[in-house]
């Protein structure tokens, strides 16, 4: 629990925290009494001009450790070799574009697909281009920072939970998987900072590959039926009760609000029918890779399917989230790892995604968001299998669903794919268009822990890509 807060006395209360949680088995969404103390009842200020029918989920694939524009999405196919570097172009269903040949079933996919070839920012470290890019606002620290605090920005998904939030939710709002990404620490730019935890999204720990696959903080305890868990909510309120005549939890109803949000979400038969991936035909399964990141991604589609709004999926191909081919950070053997590893599991997972969202019905109303924090330099280095270093100057973005007009490119970038060239977008810009999408204001003020006001996006949406 984060101390120094409005819930600071709980834990010396008569039964603790943790106490209460195993009496009801409710230790769901890695919530806390903390964000419910601080969560404020500001409703949103909407605004769309389109004639778009706004969406109502996103998936954000996120690939950490920066993938590199030049193997991927901006080739330069007429740059000298130590800038092309060793992937060939291929053709793709869109006449005149091409993307690596690494890549043939999103080449297929382009006509669905808008890609950005000028995104920059300024920020040069995994932590805080972290920052630039899952939460679309430049950190006040500066290029050196090195984890989140409680008065750090919100992620996209947080400030969408705080928003759009409901009064008595049958579904996590923002759910994030398979595992926290981290660098040492835990990378910034996942939490929701100055929202309070209240907005934290439901985070899944298990590899949805695993045959033996399940989300431990929706199932109850062998001993406990969901008749005994009602009536122990009831004898909970009644301790909640005394804790907060002792001690005034900020008077706003928000311990009860925490308890019932976490009730409803382990009996919501929703929640269960989204996390039940192995009820999906194996063949399906089989098209999304049977890889964690596969199987992730083809989990984010199930949870759409049942209602959640927004879903990270955080490239993981193995056991680990960096190393071994699991991080797109490719300084040493940069050709290697893309050809074996990371482009052949995006290739799959990303175009079945595609495929099934548009089978379903889903594809309009879902936005797909693909990008990393900055994209990698321009020279490959002479580094043990040729590598490539940070680069945030000029990175490519990909979207696709959510009303998206397919088979355009957006900007551009120079003839060595350093600086973007025409159109350049920011990642203010990127927030902007994301929250534009969900019918909300970019210009919708929130204001931190010290009462300072931010706008929600600081850049203005790309209108043009979207029909």
């Amino acid at each position: 629990m984060h101390s120094g807060h409005g819930c600071r006395s709980f834990r010396n209360s008569l039964l603790s925290r943790r106490e209460l949680l195993r009496i009801g088995g409710l230790g769901v969404m890695g919530l806390n009494l903390a964000g419910f103390c601080r969560a404020e009842g500001r409703q949103p200020v909407g605004s769309r001009d389109s004639n778009t029918p706004p969406v109502k989920s996103c998936i954000l694939l996120y690939q950490p450790g920066g993938p590199s524009h030049h193997d991927t999405w901006d080739m330069k196919p007429a740059a000298p070799l130590e800038i092309r570097g060793e992937f060939q172009t291929i053709a793709t269903k869109v006449p005149g574009l091409r993307v690596c040949e690494h890549l043939p079933r999103m080449a297929q996919m382009a006509d669905k697909l808008a890609i950005v070839r000028s995104m920059h920012h300024r920020m040069r470290d995994h932590n805080s281009a972290a920052v630039e890019t899952l939460c679309g606002h430049t950190p006040l620290e500066g290029d050196i920072i090195f984890a989140d605090h409680a008065n750090s920005f919100p992620c996209y998904g947080s400030a969408l939970s705080y928003l759009k939030r409901e009064k008595r939710p049958a579904l996590p709002a923002h759910v994030a998987l398979p595992h926290v990404v981290t660098r040492v620490v835990k990378l910034p730019g996942q939490e929701p900072g100055f929202l309070g935890p209240a907005y934290s999204p439901f985070q899944i720990a298990q590899d949805p590959n695993a045959a033996d696959f399940q989300v431990a903080e929706l199932i109850l305890p062998g001993d406990i039926t969901m008749e005994r868990l009602e009536h122990r909510q009831s004898l909970r309120r009644v301790l909640d009760e005394q804790v907060r005549q002792g001690e005034k939890l900020a008077g706003t109803g928000a311990v009860d609000e925490f308890y019932e949000r976490a009730f409803t979400l382990l009996s919501s038969d929703a929640v269960h029918r989204g996390f039940d991936i192995a009820q999906e035909d194996p063949r399906t399964r089989d098209r999304y890779g049977r890889s964690k990141h596969g199987q992730s991604v083809l989990l984010a589609r199930r949870l759409v399917e049942s209602g959640v709004r927004f879903v990270t999926v955080n490239f993981a191909f193995g056991d680990a989230d960096i190393g071994g081919g699991d991080d797109w950070d490719t300084h040493f053997k940069n050709f290697s790892i893309l050809k074996d590893i990371l482009l052949p599991a995006v290739d799959q997972a990303f175009s079945a995604l595609i495929e099934d969202l548009e089978a379903r019905g889903l594809l309009d109303s879902t936005l797909i968001v693909w990008l990393g924090e900055f994209g990698r330099s321009p020279r490959v280095t002479k580094a043990e299998g040729g590598g490539r270093d940070h680069w945030p100057d000029c990175f490519s973005l990909v979207l696709a669903g959510g009303g998206v007009k397919g088979g355009t490119t957006y900007g551009s970038s120079d003839k060595w794919g350093a600086y973007p060239d025409s159109d350049p977008v920011s990642c203010g810009d990127l927030a902007a268009t994301l929250f534009w999408r969900f019918g909300l204001d970019p210009g919708t003020l929130l204001h931190d822990m010290n009462g300072r006001p931010y706008r929600l996006a600081d850049g203005e949406p790309i209108r043009k890509l979207f029909l």
